[in-house]
């Protein structure tokens, strides 16, 4: 990958679509590196950017890198205003109307990724803007490692053809600082901190390392112990997780049925 002429092609990207569309962006930012570097190439293309932290029971490290990366952003361009929304009220709230034995982990997880969402939308609608995906290539089409209609739920994808690597190498290149590039990707969810690869099973590297090889038409046969596991690991994600990466089924009624 040639690291400038892709930085400058997702610039130039956004810039036109927002353009065309007359729309400005708003950005949900973590403290992780996927959101810094969207927020950072939103911010290149000159046009009036809202980045936007919304901690719900987040750890307060992931909190403090995303106000550190929202300071960095604004010394390096004037397009850029940063507001803090904390939403612990709003999801205790929601929590509290759902019946206690509807209340399983991971759905309430879930839930603050598209509390999040909604709050982002109301946001957008207010500035007249269109909210700007974080996920990279690895989540949205190899494991499916986001939620649907959370951060799953966005107007554009500008990074969703980078792998996390790749992520790393532009995000080192456009300055983004080291606390944020070295930090173990999280999705900032759990209130335990389960990390990405707490979740998934395996490192994003060897996760790249298992789609490409999915992809390839000449299979090698000679694979190693650890590399079966990620295979097994990665076809799992991507199999319990398609229904997200694929468009939604719909009910193609026969034209003998409906003239």
């Amino acid at each position: 990958m040639n690291v400038e002429k892709t930085k400058k092609y997702i610039i130039e990207w956004l810039k036109k679509y927002a353009e065309k569309n007359n729309k400005k962006f708003v950005v949900g930012v973590s403290g992780g590196i996927d959101s810094a570097l969207t927020s950072t190439l939103c911010s290149e293309t000159g046009i009036k950017t809202l980045i936007v932290s919304m901690p719900i029971k987040q750890n307060k490290s992931q909190l403090k890198r995303a106000r550190k990366h929202s300071k960095w952003l604004k010394s390096r361009n004037k397009n850029i205003e940063f507001i803090e929304l904390n939403l612990d009220d709003l999801f205790d709230s929601f929590k509290s109307s759902i019946p206690e034995q509807n209340q399983n982990e991971l759905g309430l997880v879930n839930s603050k990724a598209r509390l999040r969402m909604t709050v982002l939308y109301q946001l957008a609608s207010a500035n007249n803007s269109i909210v700007v995906g974080t996920g990279n290539k690895i989540e949205d089409f190899g494991v499916g490692f986001f939620t649907k209609y959370g951060d799953g739920g966005v107007d554009i994808s500008p990074i969703a053809d980078l792998t996390k690597t790749e992520v790393q190498k532009i995000a080192v290149d456009m300055g983004i600082i080291n606390e944020i590039i070295e930090a173990e990707p999280t999705d900032g969810l759990w209130e335990n901190e389960l990390t990405d690869e707490d979740q998934l099973g395996a490192k994003y590297s060897e996760l790249e390392w298992a789609m490409n090889y999915r992809l390839k038409e000449d299979k090698s046969n000679h694979l190693s112990v650890k590399e079966k596991l990620t295979l097994e690991i990665y076809d799992k994600h991507n199999k319990n997780n398609k229904h997200k990466m694929i468009p939604i089924p719909i009910c193609k009624i026969p034209k003998k049925i409906k003239p």
